[in-house]
């Protein structure tokens, strides 16, 4: 037994020392996709779309409750609740519209970036492969990283032909 753990004392430091760590800031790299910039002009537009609809339906409740008001004073009461209860829906329909863009945009949002983060993750497979590494993690959850630990941002890039 005292054999077998001094075997593998010996043994161990030296497995330990043969993986190779490396790290990636992926989100960095995300960022500097090039296809990034095509994602953003899409999202603008379509947030765009949504922002230009949203003021349009605001103005027509704003509308709607300033000929209210004007009118109001000589209005039948009867008048007076149909038209309240029309501008209640109008502004329920408005925040009903208003979560619904939301949810359009981030599900959209998600379509147009997954390619782009399988991409991403199978250039660092690729990497990792190609240079032999054990691990590669995350830049960002790491709470230390050695000045001699290896940086794959750069050949990640590389093998995304960024520069």
């Amino acid at each position: 037994m005292k054999k077998l753990f001094i075997v593998l004392a010996m043994v161990l430091p030296m497995v330990a020392s043969a993986q190779k760590f490396g790290h990636i800031n992926t989100t960095e790299l995300f960022t500097q996709m090039p296809e990034m910039a095509q994602v953003k002009l899409k999202m603008d537009t379509i947030q765009s779309q949504y922002e230009t609809q949203i003021s349009m339906m605001q103005e027509e409740i704003q509308k709607k409750y300033q000929e209210y008001q004007q009118q109001q004073a000589t209005m039948p009461d009867a008048i007076k609740q149909v038209r309240e209860q029309e501008i209640q829906d109008m502004q329920q329909r408005l925040q009903l519209f208003y979560q619904n863009a939301e949810q359009d945009i981030q599900k959209k949002q998600q379509e147009l970036v997954a390619p782009l983060h399988e991409k991403m993750s199978k250039a660092i497979q690729a990497v990792g492969e190609k240079l032999g590494f054990t691990y590669i993690f995350e830049s960002a959850a790491m709470v230390y990283i050695a000045p001699t630990a290896v940086d794959v941002t750069a050949d990640v890039k590389k093998e995304l032909g960024m520069k």
